[in-house]
């Protein structure tokens, strides 16, 4: 499955007008639903919304990706525009959007769209990915920049799991035969959906960590599973760990390192904040009596509300119960 397979030219409105955050949904969901991946508009709208409670999903750089994962939805699809003199979305940095993709992901059946939906999150974090789509004329255009871009990418993750087959197969003493002398900072990142935030703080924090001359690898918990996951050398070989979740993750395996937790926001809108913050030596050192993603925010030295605790045992309660759910439904 293809970004293609999933945006339809009557999903997409590439010279939008709307006058603030609200209006975007409003206008983004009859998109949706033009084509035709709805089978009840105001219950999706609804979900949105509540999305947009828990945290704005306008990223910054412009972006937003409003999303929901619903029952309401017939099949997964996306719906695109674009505001050419921007709207306040409330995004992270507190600048205008202009660039906007609406995730509709079914509550049940098969998650084959959850890689192309994290591929992507991954692409919008391209200036010349965004600059490119900034300048279609037209939805083929729009579609052709996309499909483009995707077969890069796509190309560029077969590359790198070959690669990465290669080292696994590769004979014991050449696999640390040259290490890197660079630092070396890991992480894990995590949203209660697993749609878009986890793969986009992934990826900003790898797009940094490039050019700032470190070596990072990010695992990601997301709804198609976990990716990218930290090996025991990983860990042992790492100055220090980022863990940017907003539901629990194991983290017990991270006792004795100098560990960040904070928000799955923050790993897309302040990366660079992370990572100098680890490699300065001001993580503090994980001790390991915790049994989840559950401590000190990098913003302050303050505990997390009672509010939000509350939250995070909610949305793992709910990831955990979906399984469950889907079965009783099927049944």
């Amino acid at each position: 499955m293809r970004i293609v397979d999933l945006l339809k030219k009557q999903s997409i409105d590439l010279n939008a007008s709307v006058a603030d955050k609200a209006a975007a949904i409003d206008h983004l969901v009859d998109l949706m639903a033009a084509g035709g991946n709805l089978n009840d508009k105001e219950l999706y709208k609804q979900r949105v919304l509540a999305r947009e409670q828990e945290g704005s999903t306008g990223i910054g750089e412009g972006i937003a990706i409003p999303h929901a994962k619903t029952e309401a939805v017939n099949e997964p699809g996306l719906a695109s525009m674009i505001v050419r003199d921007g709207v306040d979305y409330e995004s992270l940095d507190d600048e205008p959007a202009h660039l906007f993709f609406l995730i509709a992901a079914p509550a049940g059946g098969a998650n084959v769209h959850l890689e192309v939906l994290s591929r992507l999150s991954r692409m919008l974090m391209d200036d010349d990915f965004r600059d490119n789509l900034m300048k279609a004329q037209t939805p083929e255009e729009y579609l052709a920049i996309i499909d483009k871009a995707e077969a890069e990418q796509v190309a560029a993750e077969e590359a790198e799991a070959a690669a990465e087959a290669a080292a696994e197969e590769a004979p014991a003493e050449t696999e640390t035969a040259a290490p890197s002398d660079r630092p070396y900072v890991i992480g894990v990142t995590a949203c209660p959906t697993g749609i878009a935030h986890t793969y986009m703080a992934a990826e900003a924090l790898e797009n940094k960590a490039a050019a700032m001359g470190v070596d990072i690898k990010i695992e990601t918990n997301g709804s198609g599973g976990v990716k990218n996951h930290l090996t025991q050398a990983d860990i042992d070989r790492a100055v220090g760990v980022i863990v940017a979740c907003d539901k629990d993750v194991p983290v017990q395996r991270f006792a004795g390192k100098p560990v960040i937790f904070t928000k799955v926001a923050n790993g897309i809108k302040i990366p660079e904040e992370l990572i100098q913050t680890v490699l300065d030596g001001k993580a503090p050192i994980y001790q390991g009596n915790e049994s989840s993603s559950e401590a000190v925010d990098v913003e302050s030295a303050e505990k997390e509300s009672v509010g939000r605790q509350i939250y995070k045992h909610l949305m793992n309660g709910v990831s955990h119960m979906l399984p469950f759910v889907i079965g009783g439904g099927i049944l």
